[in-house]
């Protein structure tokens, strides 16, 4: 067995993406299947031991929780153990209820799934590999009555760099940051996250 876990993208976008399936991710370690958020067209291929979310109210729950039930599974803000891996809820500062990333650690390596905040995460420290929030682009995007928002891409990627992450790669791609992809932006640090590519820690 490949001692290190692979991550694939099954979307990146933002809720409502004009462009992108929803942000969601496919984790393989041998013959472990976990999926993380999604919903919508991100969907797995195949069967999945655990389907895993960071927000239990997101809109696309009743969604994630219809396609769930034809795989004899109760979507949740869980742990997922097995021998060769660990998935574990950590929360993040993203809006007015609680709201969760996943620290995930196999062979030795550490990767960070946290789609969704306001707040760089201090637990993603060091990270070998952290898929983040994209949402916005220059200015972070405030939820109305102060309850919360999303990081910019660019001071998460600054964040990112002094925190010691050393690959950084943006998932939950919102409208500000596809119209800078358009203008053929880069982050001065990580990279967009592409659909349908799998990346190892």
């Amino acid at each position: 067995m490949d001692r290190f876990p692979r991550f694939s993208l099954l979307g990146v976008g933002a809720m409502n993406s004009p462009r992108f399936r929803p942000a969601g991710l496919l984790v393989r370690h041998g013959p472990d299947r976990v999926m993380l958020d999604g919903g919508g067209d991100a969907v797995p291929p195949d069967r999945v031991g655990a389907w895993l979310v960071t927000d239990d109210r997101a809109e696309l729950m009743p969604d994630i929780r219809r396609r769930c039930r034809s795989l004899d599974l109760e979507p949740a803000v869980a742990p997922f153990r097995t021998a060769g891996i660990s998935i574990e809820p950590v929360p993040v500062v993203h809006t007015s209820h609680p709201a969760y990333g996943y620290r995930i650690e196999a062979g030795g390596t550490r990767t960070v799934w946290a789609p969704e905040f306001w707040e760089f995460p201090d637990w993603a420290d060091g990270a070998d590999l952290l898929f983040a929030d994209a949402a916005g682009w220059r200015r972070p995007i405030r939820f109305a009555r102060g309850v919360g928002g999303h990081a910019a891409v660019l001071d998460t990627a600054e964040q990112a760099r002094r925190r010691r992450v050393r690959r950084l790669v943006f998932a939950h791609i919102g409208r500000p940051s596809i119209r800078a992809i358009d203008g053929g932006a880069v982050p001065p640090y990580g990279e967009w996250g592409v659909e349908g590519r799998t990346y190892r820690p």
